[in-house]
């Protein structure tokens, strides 16, 4: 048991982690620091014994701070049943809201922003050790790791608040995250995805041009990599070369995630996107003529204020035309201090974003169905995931938690982790059904 300030430590910590796979990352730097210190991780974990909780949070929108509040008054509930005897909040909400929340919620007992592992580490009374920098604990399957390539973001779109609670955007060293890969693959990843807030800019900061594809090949190159995967790339100023890396390299997955968010020209101005109706269908024309079967996947946002029903009928045909292979969809959330909130009024109802957002949903599941359909008959490599009464894996076109899944059956035993060629016999909208060859 460890003692420091009168917070006693035992030797277990449970670490829950809420949002994208950017927080998923911080939390196994984190933890990676805490397990050198020989104390027990535990993560997101339903029925823990541990007597110390850390949250690590997310503020993006209403309906992630609403969790990240339940979570904690949960945690909370358990401190003053005495079922925990420490409380620790980490992460957006806290960097965005320490001061409403110190005053709110006191019975936490620290609240930390995004870049505060060392004080988070020294605060439990532990040695925060320089050379593990880089080095994580792995929460997700040891088989796939995410690789934050930088931290921030330079764009300005007038309804994100990112900037706002992660600064500017700074790329991290080549060399370092190619010390990172290779420590993620001695430990037995197999698939990188490459996340950031915008990948499209990685390297203008640090290099005064533009980098993703030499830092993409350099991680090809490394031995044990079977599959990079590329996620969250901005639009505007899109790396065009990076698609013919994906014809030549055969690790490089045939997917690409293209957040989009509207294409009604007034809608794109309000969002301040920088990109217009025209040059954003030209841009998804390009990508799939230079890498044909490539796999977008796409994300989209209704209720932005102003929109009206002629914009959204627009994004409606525009789905329809555009048949992304994969889609998710948020209704407007107004984040103070965003440039929307501050010169638009959020008039539209609830309501009615919603149902606009189920509108879109019900196009594209059509879509999905469609897409899968025509995959039946045909050969595939995938990834096994897990094994729930059967194996469940993914093939290239699909990430991790937010796309497909392929559901297999084999008659001999296969291993988490590996790879086989299967056939797919059957499809739903968002599922694949699957023999091994």
């Amino acid at each position: 048991m460890f003692v420091k300030s009168g917070i006693k430590i035992t030797d277990s910590i449970l670490v829950i982690t809420l949002g994208c796979s950017k927080n998923i990352v911080d939390s196994e730097r984190l933890m990676k620091q805490l397990s050198a210190n020989s104390i027990k991780i535990e993560f997101n974990k339903e029925n823990s014994e541990a007597r110390t909780v850390i949250i690590n949070t997310c503020g993006f929108i209403n309906d992630a701070k609403k969790e990240s509040i339940d979570t904690i008054i949960k945690y909370i509930h358990d401190k003053r049943n005495h079922k925990i005897d420490n409380l620790y909040v980490i992460g957006c909400l806290s960097e965005r809201y320490a001061s409403i929340l110190r005053y709110e919620l006191p019975e936490v007992d620290r609240f930390f922003g995004v870049k505060n592992i060392k004080e988070v580490v020294e605060s439990l009374g532990f040695h925060f050790k320089n050379e593990l920098i880089g080095e994580r604990f792995l929460s997700t399957p040891s088989h796939y790791a995410y690789l934050k390539i930088s931290e921030g973001c330079n764009r300005k779109c007038s309804f994100c608040a990112i900037p706002i609670i992660r600064g500017k955007y700074k790329s991290f060293l080549i060399d370092d995250l190619i010390e990172e890969t290779c420590k993620l693959v001695e430990n037995g990843v197999k698939e990188i995805i490459l996340i950031a807030q915008d990948i499209s800019y990685y390297g203008k900061d640090l290099y005064n041009n533009y980098q993703l594809s030499y830092l993409v090949k350099k991680i090809c190159d490394i031995q044990g990599i079977e599959w990079v995967r590329l996620h969250y790339a901005y639009p505007l100023g899109f790396p065009l070369d990076i698609l013919n890396l994906m014809n030549e390299n055969s690790k490089m997955c045939k997917y690409i995630d293209l957040p989009i968010q509207h294409i009604s020209d007034r809608i794109l101005k309000k969002m301040r996107r920088g990109l217009n109706k025209q040059k954003t269908i030209k841009l998804i024309e390009n990508i799939r003529k230079i890498v044909p079967g490539i796999a977008i996947r796409t994300t989209l946002l209704t209720g932005h204020p102003g929109e009206t029903e002629k914009d959204f009928y627009e994004l409606e045909e525009f789905v329809k035309d555009a048949r992304f292979e994969r889609l998710g969809i948020f209704t407007y959330s107004n984040e103070e201090n965003t440039y929307s909130a501050k010169h638009f009024k959020n008039s539209i109802p609830e309501k009615i974003k919603l149902q606009r957002a189920n509108n879109i949903m019900a196009i594209q599941q059509k879509i999905s169905l469609e897409i899968n359909q025509n995959r039946i008959d045909k050969n595939y490599k995938i990834i096994i995931d897990r094994f729930e009464n059967e194996y469940i894996g993914r093939t290239e076109f699909d990430s991790p938690e937010v796309d497909n899944e392929v559901y297999l059956k084999s008659k001999k035993p296969l291993k988490i982790g590996n790879f086989y060629q299967v056939k797919i016999i059957g499809a739903s909208e968002f599922d694949l059904i699957a023999v091994t060859n």
